[in-house]
């Protein structure tokens, strides 16, 4: 009875399954299409930005603060470093002290926030607000400064901040914090390219400001007024003064024709004030395809042209395949390797002429002073085979 149960179980399973299948052949796939699914993502964590350890002391907070902008507020920023580092292109952020417990007691010797965003270029903005006038260079990652207890460093696309309340072996952890930073490759770890089209001299380095979004070129002492810049075109800016008291301002756009249409309406906006008696200096304005350049402040009339003149915006372009070598460098190279094959055999000919001459004068001397005559010699020119060849053929020596 019990083996008999198991089989109608099993041909009834059976039947149902057949049934859904006919069912899915009749009504196609629309039908079969909506029955859900199960699918297993294994997704890897990203690897934290802070370590557990640091120099021996130990995380006071474990895990990371967050992992874009939805918990900014325990990085304790302030509401203008918030919108900084959110138009930066932001990414994570960690924040922990670090110290030594006794159990009950927790001793701070050093504050460290971490913050990771998008591509370098965020970076180094975020990096150029939060350096402030007066801050030390130091020989740490890419770029580093520091002021009394305070410490920034930039490395690739991270930013650190560090408060040291116990000032002790400060260079020793951040290069250990350094080295633990996740590592980031391709284009995003590439520095932008209009800081360095700012000439390489005539320019105090600290004052050179990198901004990508309004809030922070407005709080890095922009000249120009944000709206009409036009970061929601992706602009970029860079700013630096002279050590003559000028100031020059760059302003890459994705395309020259944005470019100059904000350009036109950066002249606008200039001439206004200029209507309105605010004093902007001398300024010269001038646009090279996507880019944009301005000076402003105490420049002479003839240093502020020369200066918009000076700076041109190199295009580079990059293959898949590697370049065909150019058409004159191919002449060149054949026209070399003809001259030296000719050369060649000059001096080659020109040696086989001495050698024989050496050595068939030298030899003709000699038989002139035996009492032979120089040209000719005809026991050496002439052989005579006939005895030999007589003998051969049987027939009488001659």
């Amino acid at each position: 009875m019990g083996d008999f149960r198991v089989r109608l179980n099993e041909a009834l399973r059976l039947s149902v399954m057949a049934v859904a299948g006919l069912v899915c052949l009749a009504a196609g796939d629309a039908v079969c299409a909506q029955v859900p699914v199960a699918k297993t993502m294994l997704v890897e964590p990203p690897a934290p930005l802070l370590p557990a350890t640091l120099g021996g002391l130990h995380r006071e907070a474990e895990g990371d603060s967050g992992d874009g902008l939805g918990r900014l507020d325990a990085a304790g920023l302030s509401a203008q470093d918030k919108a900084v580092v959110s138009e930066d292109g932001l990414k994570r952020f960690a924040k922990s002290k670090y110290g030594n417990s006794n159990g009950k007691d927790f001793w701070v010797f050093v504050d460290v926030s971490v913050y990771r965003f998008m591509d370098a270029s965020g970076a180094i903005s975020a990096y150029d607000y939060f350096k402030k006038p007066g801050m030390r260079s130091e020989k740490l990652g890419d770029e580093a400064v520091s002021s009394g207890k305070d410490l920034l460093v930039r490395i690739g696309v991270n930013v650190v901040r560090e408060y040291f309340y116990i000032p002790a072996r400060e260079m020793m952890l951040s290069k250990e914090l350094i080295e633990h930073l996740p590592k980031v490759s391709g284009t995003a770890g590439m520095a932008p390219l209009l800081p360095a089209l700012l000439p390489a001299k005539g320019f105090d380095a600290e004052s050179v400001r990198y901004a990508l979004g309004p809030v922070g070129y407005a709080a890095m002492g922009g000249v120009l007024p944000a709206d009409v810049v036009g970061f929601d075109k992706s602009a970029e800016t860079v700013t630096a003064r002279s050590k003559s008291g000028g100031i020059l301002t760059l302003v890459l756009y994705p395309t020259p024709q944005i470019a100059g249409d904000h350009g036109r309406a950066i002249a606008a906006a200039m001439n206004q004030q200029v209507s309105a008696g605010k004093s902007a200096g001398t300024v010269k304005l001038r646009r090279e395809g996507p880019l944009v350049a301005m000076t402003s402040g105490s420049w002479s009339a003839v240093d502020a042209q020369k200066m918009v003149e000076g700076i041109h915006l190199v295009s580079e372009l990059t293959y898949d395949k590697p370049m065909p070598l150019e058409f004159h460098a191919e002449v060149r190279k054949t026209y070399s390797l003809l001259v030296s094959i000719a050369i060649f055999c000059g001096i080659a000919g020109l040696a086989a002429f001495v050698l024989g001459l050496f050595f068939g004068g030298g030899r003709a001397l000699i038989r002139v002073m035996q009492g032979k005559p120089a040209a000719s010699e005809p026991e050496f020119l002439r052989i005579d085979l006939r005895g030999s060849l007589g003998k051969r053929l049987g027939g009488p020596e001659s």
